[in-house]
């Protein structure tokens, strides 16, 4: 078990010292010591408190995670921005119903390069954003210097990182197709159990239609998660009020390859 490192790497990737992870989980710093140098490993009845103050899940915890989005890190390692700096069209629906006359916090969820964090940030927003992609967050990070806005940026997977906060917002575009079918409801009883009453979450998801080719680039963690079904993303959301609901089909040019994609979009409201 290589718990010991991934313990390691969570808490510094944290800004936590050995004794600030032991007074969050009311134990000794000695005990942190230990299990990060291999001499003992924490009880069972402490993973959940531990994962939970390290924001993984426990099998991640534990060493069991999932393949990692390196593809988007190629993707990222080019001149200018892979995704452009144009915010979504679902950036613009947010600062409708909820107009930053109080800095709202937001969660991006995927942020990439940063371009909808930034864009918010600048309007007024409190924004924190995570992504899996190291080059991504690299370049997102120069983007809010560059405009002179602060975003707490951190690196995490969506399918093994759990909130802690609650949020006003929580926006996610392009992200939640790489959720297996196993840990989508737990996802996202996560998300919604972290937004504030009459917050959003504002969510797309690629569906598969049989008249729709595969796309050019899909990758393997994509097809690994199983397909997304029409309505799937709704049903999550059947006790929230609905402010869009809607599916559309569009043309994308992502791979240099003309292609169309299908995807469900909701902005759902907790009251």
């Amino acid at each position: 078990m290589n718990i010991g490192k991934i313990i390691t790497d969570k808490r510094k990737s944290l800004g936590l010292t050995q004794q600030a992870l032991a007074e969050k989980l009311n134990i000794s710093f000695q005990a942190v010591s230990k299990w990060e140098n291999g001499t003992s490993y924490p009880d069972v009845t402490i993973l959940p408190m531990l994962a939970t103050t390290l924001k993984v899940s426990i099998d991640s915890l534990l060493g069991y995670s999932l393949q990692s989005l390196t593809e988007y890190d190629k993707r990222y390692d080019m001149e200018g921005y892979y995704w452009g700096l144009s915010p979504n069209h679902l950036c613009y629906e947010i600062m409708r119903l909820k107009p930053p006359t109080t800095p709202y916090k937001v969660l991006d969820i995927g942020c990439g390069e940063g371009k909808d964090a930034v864009f918010l940030a600048r309007n007024g927003y409190n924004v924190t954003a995570f992504d899996i992609s190291e080059q991504g967050l690299s370049k997102a990070r120069e983007l809010a210097d560059h405009c002179g806005v602060k975003i707490d940026f951190f690196k995490a997977d969506i399918r093994d990182f759990r909130l802690e906060a609650d949020f006003d917002i929580i926006f996610s575009s392009g992200v939640f197709h790489y959720i297996p079918q196993e840990q989508r409801k737990n996802v996202i009883d996560s998300l919604k159990i972290h937004t504030a009453t009459n917050g959003i979450n504002v969510i797309n998801v690629f569906v598969r239609k049989p008249f729709i080719p595969l796309p050019p680039d899909i990758e393997e963690s994509e097809m690994a998660a199983g397909d997304w079904k029409s309505g799937e993303l709704l049903t999550y959301y059947y006790d929230w009020l609905f402010r869009k609901s809607e599916e559309r089909i569009f043309d994308c040019n992502s791979s240099g390859v003309p292609h169309k994609h299908c995807m469900d979009v909701i902005i759902a409201e907790k009251i």
